[in-house]
């Protein structure tokens, strides 16, 4: 229970997933925890402006796609558009839902909730006494504008993020970020959307399939090109075959704007004129701008430099495997700590501070079995390390890539779609242990929902033979995996 000294053990700042999780967990332990959130629900990023409401819109608008295109089926039958406003309203109607659930969870767990802008402070509580080992935390009421300060031996930081703009071009009335982009009174006639990430991608492929005139422009030969090269070249290819323009080697050199709604981007393609090693300039046109080049993390206020937390030179706060910072008794979680700016992995996070919070041994998050998800059309998913990964690091031998098109899966073919699976496996270094997989790669439908198996088999480091003889149910996309699984076993039965 909490100690006398402090008002709570654990005082957690900001209540997305990395927060939440680490209010929930810590109080199961038996801590007394105190969440602080600056809106007016729970939830963060994810929940409220990110995670939930872009999926919802993406399953309502490949909903419309599909009945469309029904007649490829036999069924006669259209759609007649879009009635915006109860579409707001179903999306709206999950984001409620889901963080009236999450405020439900707090409650139940006796977590309370400080509602308003928090700071760590370099002294004391109010009252003068000084507190040797614990925090105090002020708390700014968004109303009324006074501060409370309360106390704990405990400080986790979960500031989250934000979306970066393009260097020297504010986002404005037409060139927008993500968030925006939600709050939009319907789906824009043109779009161009400048980035290749999971942001873009979403965004790109949930206008095309409403309908609109979607250019997507990659800095890149082909989207998600960090990933794996055959799964950023396929969903390419997919992107395209939905509508969206997709503009690769593109760099933005400007963007005009007009008085209303509409704006010009201005690029240049960098293999535009190979022979005289020169690239030309470029423009597309349309009614908004949606920027998604990245996030940048909410750590740039002034407590953060008077406390002493670290930073690196990105601005993302330095920790342990376990996520204590410079500054004893504060940590940190989620995407302030850099690396994958994923809910999951945040919530993951918030589990093990919490955990090594209450005196327990909890293992670090192991980064590179953390699941990355785009829910574009199609899909795309990775765990793991890729081929080229795999070769470099040291740690394996004998690196094989194994590769299963999707098209040869009945789940695939009924939903008349695409896509492919990479599975890389190796031996560790300098042993005679058996060979496992060490990254799964996936386009396709629905992968989303075969990472999870992904993950267990790369993160628990299973024999690629004892993988391999699992059974996975008829009919499913799940065949898709034990059939690249069989395939890099040596035993292919559906693919040569």
């Amino acid at each position: 229970m909490a100690n006398t000294k402090y008002d709570y053990d654990v005082i957690v700042i900001g209540s997305g997933p990395g927060g939440y999780s680490t209010a929930l967990r810590a109080a199961q332990l038996g801590l007394s925890v105190g969440l602080a959130e600056r809106d007016d629900q729970p939830g963060g990023t994810c929940l409220n402006r990110g995670c939930i409401p872009t999926k919802a819109l993406i399953h309502a608008a490949r909903t419309m796609y599909h009945a469309q295109r029904a007649e490829r089926f036999g069924i006669m039958m259209s759609v007649d558009g879009i009635d915006f406003g109860r579409l707001q309203d179903y999306k709206d109607s999950t984001v409620r839902t889901m963080t009236e659930g999450l405020s439900g969870l707090l409650r139940a767990r006796k977590v309370e909730m400080l509602r308003g802008e928090a700071r760590v402070l370099t002294d004391g509580p109010a009252t003068g006494e000084t507190v040797s080992d614990g925090h105090t935390v002020a708390i700014r009421d968004p109303e009324t504008g006074a501060e409370r300060s309360f106390t704990a031996r405990h400080i986790v930081v979960a500031t989250g993020s934000r979306p970066r703009p393009l260097p020297g071009i504010s986002f404005s009335q037409s060139v927008i970020d993500s968030d925006t982009a939600l709050r939009l009174n319907g789906f824009p006639r043109s779009v161009i959307v400048i980035g290749s990430g999971a942001v873009a991608l979403e965004f790109a492929s949930l206008w095309a399939m409403a309908g609109s005139q979607v250019t997507l422009l990659a800095r890149k030969g082909s989207v998600l090109s960090q990933w794996n090269r055959r799964i950023g070249t396929t969903l390419t290819r997919e992107l395209k075959r939905i509508g969206v323009n997709v503009v690769t080697h593109a760099s933005v050199t400007g963007i005009d704007t007009g008085a209303n709604l509409g704006a010009t981007v201005h690029y240049r393609r960098g293999e535009a004129d190979k022979a005289r090693n020169e690239s030309a300039d470029e423009s597309a046109a349309a009614e908004i701008v949606l920027v998604a080049i990245g996030r940048n993390p909410n750590t740039d206020e002034d407590w953060f430099d008077a406390v002493g937390i670290d930073r690196n030179n990105h601005h993302y706060v330095v920790t342990d495997e376990l996520g204590r910072t410079s500054v004893p008794g504060i940590w940190a979680v989620g995407d302030i700590t850099g690396g994958y700016e994923l809910a999951h992995r945040a919530f993951e996070q918030g589990i093990v501070v919490a955990e090594a919070i209450a005196g327990l041994n909890p293992q670090p998050v192991l980064e590179r079995t953390i699941p990355r998800i785009v829910f574009s059309t199609p899909e795309a998913a990775a765990v793991g390390l890729t081929r080229d990964e795999a070769e470099s690091c040291g740690d394996y031998d004998d690196v094989k890539e194994t590769i299963y098109p999707m098209l040869g899966n009945a789940r695939t073919l009924m939903a008349a779609e695409n896509g492919s699976i990479c599975l890389v496996s190796a031996r560790r270094h300098g042993s005679d242990s058996p060979r496992i997989v060490v990254g799964v790669h996936m386009v396709g439908p629905e992968v989303s929902e075969l990472s999870g198996e992904a993950e267990q088999i790369v993160g628990n480091e299973t024999p690629l033979s004892e993988a391999a003889r699992l059974i996975h149910p008829h009919p499913t996309f799940s065949e898709a995996l034990g059939e690249t699984l069989l395939k890099a076993d040596g035993r292919p039965l559906h693919t040569r």
